[in-house]
């Protein structure tokens, strides 16, 4: 049960906000951030359920803001693969139990600041030609899973995507059409495995004001906002809650 107490609010309300922020003016790379930390205070199980609803609320508050300014042969590639990718997670979701959930959100979490880390230091180089159409296509499968698992998604769509050499607009645009349709894609499965409850509900009704706000705010910072403070930011609730998901699993 979702206690709808002082402290959901306190960690609820500004993971929501930051959740607007991030899918509304720099990918959905690090939105997953939010249900890192929200998993801290709820079953991961509730923490996705809550997350979705709220995600799809900010998907159509920040649709109208890059409308048709998406690369659409990318985004078709990317929706394509992550059908059977949502579709995959919901077969594997009943046999996972809460720890292995949180060890799945903990170390994509990790694993994503140490990826980025590596490509700052130039451990790793980035690709030097657009990746090919089938690379897009699996990309979307891998989005559409760990979206699913971890609403994670935004790590593997940005991978390709970058190789793409998009603008930072359209960049922007296409990860909020192919994430708007992947979240339209998660609801039903999300339903039939009884994951949304009255008090996930409830609480997602509540919690909708502030995701408009932080939706808002991300527009805005898009054109404003240094995204290397940003994604400093980021870097850093995603190690924290992500190493303590993981400790909270292994113990």
């Amino acid at each position: 049960m979702v206690e709808l107490n002082l402290m959901f609010f306190a960690v609820a309300i500004p993971a929501v906000i930051f959740a607007g922020i991030s899918k509304g003016g720099f990918g959905s790379g690090v939105a997953f951030a939010s249900s890192s930390i929200l998993a801290l205070i709820l079953d991961p199980g509730q923490a996705l359920a809550l997350m979705l609803p709220i995600l799809m609320v900010i998907d159509l508050a920040t649709l109208r803001p890059y409308w048709k300014r998406w690369s659409w042969p990318d985004a078709r590639l990317l929706m394509l693969g992550a059908v059977p990718g949502v579709a995959l997670g919901a077969l594997l979701y009943r046999a996972t139990d809460e720890d292995l959930l949180r060890l799945l959100i903990g170390g994509i979490s990790v694993g994503f600041v140490v990826w980025h880390v590596a490509q700052s230091r130039g451990w790793v180089r980035g690709f030097a030609n657009r990746l090919p159409p089938p690379a897009g296509l699996f990309a979307g499968l891998v989005a559409g899973f760990t979206s699913f698992v971890s609403h994670a998604g935004g790590p593997p769509a940005a991978v390709y995507l970058l190789s793409q050499r998009l603008t930072k607009t359209e960049f922007q645009a296409t990860t909020v059409l192919v994430f708007w349709v992947i979240n339209i894609a998660k609801f039903i499965p999300y339903a039939y495995l009884g994951m949304f409850t009255l008090q996930t509900a409830w609480a997602d009704l509540l919690l909708t004001p502030f995701a408009i706000l932080g939706a808002w705010l991300g527009v805005r910072a898009h054109w404003m906002m240094s995204e290397r403070q940003f994604f400093g930011i980021a870097y850093v609730l995603l190690t924290l809650t992500g190493s303590k998901l993981i400790w909270d699993a292994l113990t």
